[in-house]
Parts: structure tokens; sequence; C-alpha cells
């Protein structure tokens, strides 16, 4: 059973994300989110975790130290993740901003999943929420961080009619314009060998 309603949740996943994508201005470019969910890999390892209320990362995660095979093959091919654009050198995190329709498509993402895994109690605050309560724990740039949170403000505060393609631009080239294209985040000591 777990099987089958794995696959069910993923797909209307994969239909809300597409129709808030629609509403960005990112149909077409949105008809390829997430299918690395259906390969293989993500595919197995997912079902076996399926909970309905939360993503099997987060399961498999909890089984094992935190460390997801999941996580990492769905973000190093799904664009729209922040991971996607990290890079380690001599022990440091160096990471790129996101490109605009991924960063819409990470909003589009974000808003699906919380209205898929929980109906009842979804809201543009609690998505909005959500996100400023976690953001401190994601690797991202000023320019990608900013964007995401303006976004999921103006969707709380004004619903889908805030979120045209004119604004959405106009504001990533300003924040693009205002902050540096890459961030480091320090990480490791490294001895640098002569």
């Amino acid at each position: 059973m777990k099987f089958f309603k794995h696959l069910i949740l993923i797909t209307k996943h994969r239909h809300q994300v597409i129709k808030n994508a629609s509403h960005l201005g990112i149909f077409f470019h949105s008809l390829r989110h997430d299918l690395s969910k259906y390969t293989y890999l993500e595919f197995n390892e997912s079902y076996k975790r399926y909970q309905g209320n939360m993503s099997p990362v987060f399961v498999q995660r909890k089984d094992n130290e935190n460390y997801s095979t999941i996580a990492v093959h769905h973000t190093s091919r799904n664009k729209h993740h922040w991971e996607y654009y990290t890079d380690f050198y001599k022990g440091k995190v160096l990471v790129c901003n996101m490109p605009y329709k991924y960063c819409l498509e990470y909003v589009a993402d974000t808003l699906a999943a919380s209205k898929i895994y929980d109906k009842k109690n979804f809201n543009g605050q609690v998505v909005l929420k959500y996100f400023r309560n976690r953001v401190t724990n994601y690797l991202m740039t000023e320019t990608t961080k900013r964007f995401i949170d303006w976004c999921l403000e103006e969707y709380a505060l004004n619903g889908w009619k805030a979120l045209n393609k004119k604004r959405t631009l106009a504001k990533y080239k300003e924040l693009e314009e205002t902050y540096p294209k890459v961030k480091e985040y320090q990480t490791l000591e490294i001895k640098e060998e002569n």
C-alpha cells in the first residue's frame, strides 16, 4: 500500500507545483519539476518511509544519523534546491545565487508542499513562518534568501496577484544588484600544503 500512497502523494504534489508555477509565469519550466522522485533510487528509498504528512527524507535522516541518500540524489538533480548551488573548496562552502526561474520554482514547491502535507492548516502566513524559522539553516546567498522571503510574504499578504512577472523580475534584479553573487560559509579548518 505504501508504494501506491507514495506515488499518489508525489504526483499530487507535482501537479500542485505546476499549478502554482502557472500563477508565477513559469508553467512550461515547471513541467520538469521533481521528475527524479520517480527514479528507482529516490522512489524505492522514499516509498518505504512513506508517512503521508512529511517527507521521507526526514524519516531517513532519523534512521541514518541525519544523512539522507534521498536528499543527496534529489538536490543534486533539481535546480530549485539551494543545495544544487553549493561548491566545496578548501574547507569552505561557496554558494551561488539561484537563478530567477528556479527561485520561483522553489516558491511554488514550498507552497505546494505545505498545501499537500497539511491542507487543513494551509495558508500563506504558515508557509512564510515555516521558511523564516528555518532559513538560518539554509546555505543561501542574500539575493536568494531575500527574494524567496519577499515572494512568500507577498503571497501571504496579497495572494498570486502580487507575484506577477514584472514585479518578481524587478525585485530579483534589484536584489541581484545589491548583494554579491557568491556567499562563503566557513566550515572546516584545513591546513594548506606548500
